[in-house]
């Protein structure tokens, strides 16, 4: 409090919007290391046990009735899987139990992080770039086991003309590179972005004369974040997709 009162007579914010993001161990103590069990690990856990919990016990009955959580679990099944065969091509279904468990759990710590109180681990690059690069060194690794040296032919622009095939070359070549970059920013900065924005709105609302705008705005942009959330796993699952398929079919 006498920190608070002290940045209110200085002019700085009372609130600070990214203090929600600070990764805290959770039995206390200042040092993390890679073993040390902290808020993110604790939300990621969590969105494993809530995937575990719809799409294995919520589906075990198999009723020709279904019940709520074995309606949602196929629909998210059937959601993906047409989404792999449609844009990957039906070679590409061997893939699907590792694009549906990459899609499954970025919607449920998504969706998790909406929770007052809560931590969104997706709102982090350290989560962001793992999953990205996962996928990026699957796709690669595909790519080359299944084409060989003719996995190359993705870079190289055989319907352009002769001369600037080179150049076109040289640019294939990075923005191969440049995927995991973009695949892992887009999701962390997206989500990091709009939870961000809640906490602002959060922050005014302690001031009487902007509190009912504050509100509003709160809850439009909750009503927002909540649609976000699933775009950006149906994005970074359909990016996963579409290289995928270019690992299968990496001609031009």
């Amino acid at each position: 409090m006498a920190s608070e009162a002290h940045g209110a007579e200085e002019g700085g914010l009372v609130f600070h919007p990214m203090d929600q993001f600070i990764i805290k161990p959770l039995f206390g103590g200042d040092t993390i290391s890679w073993y040390t069990p902290t808020n993110a690990t604790l939300w990621m856990a969590l969105a494993v046990v809530a995937v575990i919990a719809m799409m294995v016990i919520g589906t075990r009955s198999r009723a020709i009735v279904p019940s709520r959580s074995q309606s949602i679990g196929e629909l998210a099944y059937g959601f993906v899987y047409k989404m792999v065969e449609d844009v990957a091509g039906k070679d590409a279904v061997k893939f699907f139990p590792y694009i549906m468990t990459l899609f499954m759990f970025i919607v449920f710590a998504n969706f998790l992080g909406l929770i007052p109180m809560s931590f969104t681990p997706t709102s982090h690059f350290a989560v962001t770039v793992v999953l990205a690069m996962l996928v990026f060194l699957t796709v690669t690794i595909v790519g080359f086991v299944k084409n060989g040296a003719a996995f190359l032919g993705l870079f190289w622009v055989s319907s352009a003309p002769l001369a600037l095939r080179p150049i076109l070359a040289i640019i294939e070549v990075i923005s191969y590179f440049v995927r995991p970059v973009s695949h892992s920013i887009r999701l962390a900065g997206n989500v990091m972005a709009g939870h961000a924005v809640i906490k602002v709105f959060a922050g005014f609302a302690a001031i009487a004369v902007v509190s009912p705008v504050s509100v509003v705005a709160i809850t439009a942009m909750y009503g927002l974040e909540v649609l976000v959330s699933f775009i950006q796993a149906y994005v970074f699952t359909i990016l996963t997709c579409v290289y995928l398929k270019d690992a299968l079919h990496p001609s031009h």
